[in-house]
């Protein structure tokens, strides 16, 4: 990972953009919905480190080279990360691609050195993202303090909110309905169902790019990774980074029955043949399991 991706909290800060034309009227569309207070400058005043005092972000625009060299170097002086369009070697930092769903934003970047790549994988990605999920978002953060006393298990709370995520309340924020979303979500935490986890047994193939889409989300979404000696780095890559690893050859199927009697959903990566006793252990014990084998053309 050449760059490092984070997010700035915008509500109650001050962003500036210094310079004129096109490459800086983007940048006032792109914060025009943010809650930030965005501030234009031009001028000389954009090459005096006073006009950026206070600010958290900085961007500049212009055709001239020297003017975005000037403000750069004022926003610098003003302790200030500034992003200089078309100019890497001024910045600071890169602006990425953005898909914005209000309270979720994706941001694609490719370290300033291929622009156009990001904007492509964004316009790919746009479609496969819900225009509802930023609604979904901020219901689940309204109702975060609920949620937390309802599932105070880190793992039950994960899993009531995947079910959430699949069910009618996603539903119903999709479709803009926030009233009846937050009505289905506050009986369901009233209700208090128990969750219920899952083992999935991923046969591991030769290749990353062979791995079912299913089988990616499933070590996506996984809270526990259970890996085989030998299963390829590449493909454990796909799993959350703070998910618990551990050796299959230190495990057995009643951890992996005790893992979802916690409602903890548990992947296990290694080859096939590895899995055929697992799986057979498994069928004796209150444990929902699924066996994902490698992309039907691999």
């Amino acid at each position: 990972m050449e760059a490092f991706p984070a997010f700035f909290p915008l509500s109650g800060r001050r962003v500036v953009i210094a310079g004129e034309g096109e490459g800086a009227d983007a940048k006032a569309r792109l914060l025009a919905s943010s809650p930030a207070a965005v501030a234009r400058i031009s001028g000389e005043a954009a090459r005096t480190s006073d006009a950026y005092a206070g600010a958290i972000l900085a961007f500049v625009a212009h055709t001239d080279v020297g003017f975005c060299t000037a403000a750069a170097t004022a926003a610098g002086a003003a302790g200030v990360p500034v992003n200089v369009v078309d100019h890497p070697e001024l910045s600071d930092f890169h602006t990425p691609a953005i898909i914005d769903r209000g309270q979720v934003v994706a941001a694609i970047g490719t370290a300033g050195a291929a622009p156009i790549l990001a904007a492509l994988l964004r316009a790919e990605l746009e479609a496969k993202i819900p225009a509802g999920l930023g609604r979904l978002a901020g219901l689940f953060g309204a109702l975060r303090t609920e949620t937390r006393a309802a599932f105070p298990d880190l793992a039950q709370r994960r899993a009531f909110l995947r079910a959430q995520l699949a069910g009618p309340v996603a539903e119903a924020a999709d479709a803009g309905d926030l009233a009846q979303a937050e009505r289905l979500m506050r009986a369901a935490l009233a209700g208090g169902a128990a969750q219920v986890g899952q083992v999935w047994l991923i046969a591991a193939p030769a290749a990353r790019d062979l791995l079912s889409l299913r089988a990616a989300r499933a070590l996506a979404e996984a809270d526990v990774l259970v890996l085989d000696e030998g299963v390829d780095p590449d493909l454990a890559v796909l799993a959350r980074r703070d998910a618990p690893r551990r050796w299959l050859a230190e495990i057995d199927a009643a951890f992996l029955a005790g893992e979802a009697a916690q409602a903890r959903q548990t992947a296990v990566l290694a080859p096939a043949p590895r899995l055929v006793p697992l799986a057979a252990a498994l069928e004796g014990l209150v444990a929902p399991y699924r066996r994902l084998d490698p992309a039907p053309d691999a």
